[in-house]
C-alpha cells in the first residue's frame, strides 16, 4: 500500500485537496483529528500535568487547552517538550490506521497533516504531496478564513515553515492558486500519477 503524506502551508488549500481525494474513495488519516483524540488518553494527560502543572488540567480530568496553549506558545522549549509527549502518541494512532487500511486491501492511504514535515512523519511515508499557492492568494485566503487583519495573517503565515522549504520534501507539488475546478483537475492528475507509482 502506498503511504502518502499531504501537507501545505496555511491558506494553500490542503484541506480542499484532502476532501477531493476523499471523494475519490481514497482513505484519509487526519493528523489534526488524531492530535485531538490523543488527549482522551489518561496516561498522556498525567504526563502533561507532570510536565506543565495542574493548571493545564480541569477538575474533571480533561485538558485545559487554553492554559496549555498560553504556556507552550510563549516558550519554544516548552512547545518542544509537549511535542515530545504528543507526537509519538499521534504517530502510533496513524500507524494503527495505516495497518487497518493495508489489511483491508487499500492501494493507497493519505496522511493529511499541517505539520507533516515538522513532526517528523516523513520517515513513515512512501511519498509526499505539497499544496502550494501564490503568496497574494495565500494572504487573502487567510484574511478571509480567519477574519483577521493583513498583519495578523502575515504573522500566521510567517510562523510556519516557508512554502519553498516544504517543497524540498515533495515528490508531487499541487499549485492551488486558481479555482476549485482547477484544483479538481490537478487532483485527478495527481491520482493518475499516484496510481502509476503503485503499478511500477
Amino acid at each position: 500500500m502506498l503511504k502518502i503524506g499531504l501537507t501545505g502551508s496555511i491558506g494553500c488549500g490542503k484541506s480542499s485537496l484532502s476532501n477531493i481525494l476523499k471523494n475519490h474513495s481514497i482513505p484519509i488519516i487526519d493528523a489534526d483529528i488524531k492530535g485531538r483524540e490523543i488527549y482522551e488518553d489518561k496516561e498522556l494527560l498525567k504526563a502533561i500535568e507532570d510536565a506543565f502543572g495542574s493548571s493545564v488540567i480541569y477538575e474533571d480530568g480533561t485538558l485545559n487547552r487554553k492554559n496549555l496553549g498560553k504556556i507552550v506558545f510563549s516558550d519554544d522549549n516548552k512547545l518542544e517538550k509537549l511535542n515530545s509527549l504528543t507526537h509519538p502518541a499521534i504517530r502510533k494512532m496513524i500507524n494503527d490506521d495505516l495497518d487497518k487500511y493495508e489489511k483491508r486491501g487499500e492501494k493507497m492511504a493519505v496522511i493529511d497533516a499541517a505539520l507533516l514535515i515538522e513532526a517528523g512523519f516523513v520517515s513513515m511515508l512512501d511519498t509526499v504531496v505539497v499544496v502550494i499557492c501564490s503568496e497574494d492568494v495565500q494572504l487573502q485566503r487567510v484574511i478571509l478564513r480567519d477574519n483577521c487583519s493583513e498583519d495578523e495573517a502575515m504573522g500566521r503565515i510567517k510562523s510556519q515553515m516557508p512554502q519553498e522549504e516544504k517543497v524540498k520534501y515533495a515528490e508531487f507539488v499541487v499549485d492551488n492558486s486558481g479555482t476549485l475546478n482547477q484544483l479538481e483537475e490537478e487532483a485527478e492528475e495527481l491520482i493518475r500519477k499516484l496510481e502509476e507509482k503503485i503499478e511500477k
